[in-house]
């Protein structure tokens, strides 16, 4: 929650208003970098943010900058006050004279209206800590300008005691940062393309009457760095170094090839199972919706057998299944889950089927998501469009069992009700 305290963070005092000078102060009222932009866009990153630690700092400086923002505003209607009564004061902004009254409003120096456009809010931690300490950047350089464009002694004490705090946060943000111990360039979950990420594009050349010298430092030589000529000389003849593209085969990346053709062993062994499986599940279903479920799936599986059989075609690889222990033990659970229903009420029989059923689907769904996965970092993008195609069935018959199971809980209910009732 928060709770206003009728006083400012910063005492603030104008001895000689300036009209000009106030509408400068707007920038950081209503723009890109002010104060508002500040408070919304912690504030926002700490709601979001699931690290306790680091929420609370988001938290404690958005509100800080919700304090700068009330300084900043009281000082910007401070110089604007002559424009409630002077007509030449009025003219110099006919906006804040006549549409607002000699008042603040949230608009930047230029009249522009205030836009959440301006918040950078990502919901990864370390990116949205760099942009914030670029924000403070930012921000700490639109007060030293106004610093420079200030006449008024008790005005500039204020902006002072301002810039001072975005220093703070700039160390606070970047110290947090630093404690999450993550290398700077690792930035989200995807590693970038081998070799491309390292290739320096000289794309601006030129010597003696065409241009500017080339020049070499620690941004394209050394540590890595591969020199390369610009993607427009590139596609002429003799072009001395290749781009390395999005395009081109991946180097092995510590047996992934080898791993993903072991998933869809398993994967092909595990749905194999299952054509035998699931008619007994049919038969053994009392219930017509689930029953004609289970038989709609028994294609759907068949269909799958034959994706995997054509995803080991395309890999180059021979169809061959390696036995999958875990979907054993999911089918021998459901064998004696059949057995035992043979004793309960139909309803109650059909719900203990249906989760036999789910915990196959969800063991499917996570078979396909890590086959999927590897088959797009190796980017064998024909593989992943057949395995995309097989998870969202096994997602879809997941949410189908659960309509069915909603529906028979709701059967399950009646006699007692009925009983109760009587």
């Amino acid at each position: 929650m928060y709770h206003h305290v009728k006083k400012l963070m910063f005492t603030v005092r104008v001895d000689e208003p300036d009209p000009r000078f106030g509408n400068m102060l707007l920038e950081q009222f209503g723009g890109a970098n002010g104060e508002l932009a500040a408070a919304m866009q912690y504030s926002i990153q700490g709601l979001n943010c699931e690290d306790p630690d680091r929420k609370d700092l988001l938290m404690d400086i958005g509100t800080e900058e919700l304090s700068h923002l009330e300084i900043v505003g009281t000082l910007a209607r401070m110089h604007l006050q002559p424009t409630k009564f002077d007509r030449q004061a009025a003219e110099a902004d006919p906006l804040i004279a006549i549409a607002g009254g000699g008042g603040v409003n949230l608009f930047n120096s230029q009249g522009n209206a205030w836009t959440a456009d301006y918040l950078k809010i990502t919901g990864e931690l370390d990116v949205d800590l760099r942009s914030n300490i670029a924000a403070e950047a930012r921000a700490k350089i639109v007060y030293e300008r106004l610093i420079n464009f200030c006449d008024d002694a008790g005005t500039k004490d204020a902006l002072q005691f301002l810039m001072t705090r975005e220093i703070t946060h700039m160390k606070a943000f970047a110290l947090a940062l630093e404690s999450m111990s993550k290398p700077a360039f690792s930035i989200g979950r995807i590693a970038p393309t081998p070799g491309l990420v390292d290739q320096f594009f000289n794309g601006s050349t030129g010597t003696g009457e065409h241009g500017e010298i080339d020049t070499r430092g620690p941004w394209n030589e050394g540590n890595g760095w591969v020199f390369t000529e610009s993607p427009a000389i590139q596609a002429e003849p003799g072009a001395s170094t290749e781009i390395v593209t999005e395009s081109s085969p991946p180097a092995e990346q510590a047996g992934l090839s080898d791993l993903l053709i072991d998933e869809l062993r398993d994967i092909l062994h595990a749905e194999k199972q299952l054509t035998k499986a699931l008619p007994k599940m049919a038969e053994a279903a009392r219930f017509d919706q689930l029953r004609e479920l289970f038989e709609q799936h028994l294609v759907e599986t068949e269909n799958q057998v034959e994706r995997i059989n054509e995803c080991f075609e395309l890999l180059g690889k021979t169809a061959r299944a390696k036995p999958c222990r875990g979907m054993m033990g999911l089918v021998e659970e459901g064998q004696e889950i059949m057995a035992e229903g043979e004793e309960k009420e139909a309803a109650a029989a059909d719900l203990a089927l249906i989760g036999a059923a789910q915990r196959v689907e969800h063991y499917e769904i996570s078979a396909y998501t890590t086959a999927k996965n590897l088959a797009q970092q190796l980017r064998h993008s024909a593989v992943v469009t057949l395995l995309s195609k097989s998870l969202a069935e096994e997602e879809n018959s997941d949410q189908l069992l659960n309509q069915v199971a909603r529906s028979l809980m709701s059967v399950a209910k009646m006699p007692a009700a009925i009983e109760q009732a009587e």
